[in-house]
């Protein structure tokens, strides 16, 4: 099957829209796609591996391991086909998900991509994300915003008070990472919004197949001014082939962070140099 693997370039919108299209789904030899438009790929899992990480933006998500290999609370906003929760819930077996997404037609779906049933340490509901966060009462270690719809990226789930609320809701040192597109007209504002609500600790990394999704990490603390460690090990009790999945994500990952730190360090010396 015929694949554009970027989100659909959204419109500009003031106020939350309700969606109107349902998904549907395209079966291949090769897997199975999550639709709104024909024309765009929403989530895709592979038949011979249903629980991997098939796009690169998701991938390049889970890089939050290369900080905290060992989240104990994880929340996801967005479930679509459920690729990063299902890899998550393997692999991190340590780890509790609670997931919202909007739309109950796309959690009807879940069994159509065989995502496990809800447990001890898996929540799957039908909620809306904004509200969702703005609620929470106890911190997340990590919150994945995946959230889009037939339009794009829904414009409350891109707002300072969103990324404020988002930020409320992490412990310290936590991580939010957000999937946005980089063709967005207001792509500039909502990464600047982020950097606001964080204090400037953001790092927007392009995904290694369309390089129009933005992997977008934003808080760790002090972390994100930090050098990582030349070598990660996979997080305990992840398959070694699993984390491997991940290598050319991670390494991506790492050479934006190293190209941040030596930025940042220009600009320090830049700043404290006398005038000859």
């Amino acid at each position: 099957m015929s694949r554009r693997l970027r989100r659909t370039d959204p419109a500009l919108r003031e106020e939350p829209v309700t969606s109107t299209a349902p998904p549907f789904l395209h079966r291949s030899p090769n897997g199975l796609a999550l639709h709104f438009s024909i024309h765009e790929v929403q989530s895709y899992m592979r038949a011979d591996d249903p629980d991997a990480l098939a796009l690169s933006y998701t991938r390049l998500m889970m890089g939050f391991l290369l900080w905290e290999p060992q989240p104990q609370r994880i929340g996801l906003i967005g479930l679509g086909g459920g690729s990063l929760v299902k890899f998550c819930h393997r692999h991190l077996n340590t780890s509790r998900l609670e997931v919202v997404e909007i739309h109950p037609e796309v959690i009807a779906l879940r069994d159509d991509f065989e995502l496990p049933p809800d447990d001890d340490r898996l929540t799957i509901r039908q909620a809306d994300g904004v509200a969702w966060v703005r609620k929470q009462r106890e911190a997340f270690d990590v919150l994945l915003v995946d959230g889009y719809d037939e339009s794009g990226l829904p414009s409350a789930l891109a707002t300072r008070r969103f990324y404020n609320d988002c930020r409320a809701a992490l412990r310290p040192g936590g991580w939010l990472v957000a999937n946005l597109f980089g063709d967005h007209p207001q792509h500039a504002q909502h990464l600047e919004r982020l950097r606001l609500a964080f204090d400037q600790a953001v790092l927007a990394v392009p995904d290694l197949e369309s390089g129009v999704n933005r992997a977008v990490f934003a808080g760790g603390g002090v972390a994100l001014g930090q050098p990582l460690p030349e070598n990660t090990p996979p997080p305990p009790g992840m398959a070694p082939e699993a984390w491997d999945s991940l290598a050319a994500e991670l390494a991506a990952l790492r050479s934006a962070h190293a190209q941040r730190l030596q930025s940042t360090a220009s600009r320090r010396s830049g700043a404290t140099t006398a005038p000859g």
